[in-house]
């Protein structure tokens, strides 16, 4: 999803650009496939908030699947029919808003979880976070297909049927305005700035009850701790998310506002590394901030590496899972299940 380069044949930036997005692509499949297993296998973590996180997994998945090979491809200059390349470039953008909206998608869940933490279990259960999941995905697709109704550049292209080829170039078939006002602003902008907003009152509302129990170690003020922990980490993630969407984005900006001003093929291609490098940086943020999730993913690591001849190897040396369910059982009612994190 981007300004496109020019083609005007291979340059060294060219390949190196390649070459990068390659090694993206396998981090970022491998990483995220790694975050899906870790779900999987370790049953404490299947809450609903690792629910929106598996959403957002996939969708990183994705990226290294299908967003990478697009992106590489059409910056090849490809000849296809006009609707085929509008398609493509599409699924490029379908791809982020399921990305962005599973990240509002937590930051909802953690705000009702410190708001509501009695009633919570009984507000989100699993089977609405199925649905909020699957809900993230139809409204993607929704606005990620608007193009195909008819906000394109058919008309700019003058005379081209339906049977003509051209060079696929995601600008050549996307709107800008529709990237600007509609996508960028409106599903992009808009759910960043409702999750800063939600996130302020997450550590407004932890902070608060920290306070009032300064001086009393209680269930409750345990339960807040790793909420905010929590908290913290997931608020990272949607901080990288801006960090590397939004370069792009200005360049969207720059050339929607400014028709006439050349960007340069390099600071085009720094706009799409940015974007993609994203969803290889998510599972490196789980594995050193959460702490549960960090055991699991080393005893996956070294279930994978280490073959012990058909044998089952647990994934919880020591017991975690009675350990977990020990601590668990502690709390309050209402206040179990807390995701532990570093």
């Amino acid at each position: 999803m981007s300004s496109s380069p020019e083609v005007k044949g291979r340059e060294p930036v060219d390949t190196l650009y390649i070459s990068v997005e390659a090694a993206i692509a396998l981090a970022s499949v491998v990483g995220n496939v790694l975050v899906v297993l870790v779900v999987c296998v370790n049953r404490a973590l299947r809450d609903t908030t690792f629910c929106f996180i598996v959403s957002l997994a996939a969708a990183d998945i994705a990226v290294g699947v299908l967003v990478i090979p697009l992106a590489v491809t059409i910056s090849l200059g490809i000849s296809t029919q006009f609707y085929t390349c509008l398609f493509l470039s599409c699924l490029l953008v379908i791809i982020t808003q399921g990305s962005i909206l599973s990240l509002l998608a937590i930051a909802i869940d953690r705000y009702l979880r410190v708001k509501i933490p009695i009633r919570y279990s009984t507000v989100v259960t699993q089977r609405r976070a199925y649905v909020a999941v699957c809900l993230c995905w139809a409204v993607s697709f929704l606005t990620g297909l608007v193009p195909m109704l008819g906000w394109n550049n058919r008309q700019v292209l003058g005379n081209l049927s339906g049977s003509d080829h051209m060079v696929c170039e995601f600008t050549a078939v996307m709107r800008m305005d529709y990237m600007v006002y509609f996508n960028f602003f409106g599903w992009v902008v808009a759910p960043l700035a409702v999750m800063i907003a939600l996130y302020a009152e997450i550590f407004r509302v932890i902070r608060r009850q920290l306070k009032r129990r300064a001086q009393a170690t209680s269930d409750s003020e345990r339960y807040y701790r790793k909420e905010l922990k929590l908290a913290k980490s997931l608020a990272l993630v949607v901080l990288l998310f801006a960090v590397c969407w939004l370069p792009l984005h200005i360049v969207n900006c720059l050339d929607f506002f400014h028709p006439g001003r050349a960007t340069p093929k390099m600071a085009v291609y720094a706009g799409i590394f940015m974007s993609h490098v994203n969803s290889a940086l998510n599972p490196l943020v789980y594995a050193f901030r959460i702490k549960r999730f960090r055991v699991t993913l080393l005893e996956v690591v070294r279930g994978c590496v280490v073959c012990r001849g058909g044998a089952r190897a647990s994934p919880y040396p020591g017991g975690t899972p009675a350990l977990a369910e020990k601590v668990d059982a502690g709390l309050p009612q209402g206040l179990q299940h807390v995701d532990d994190a570093k």
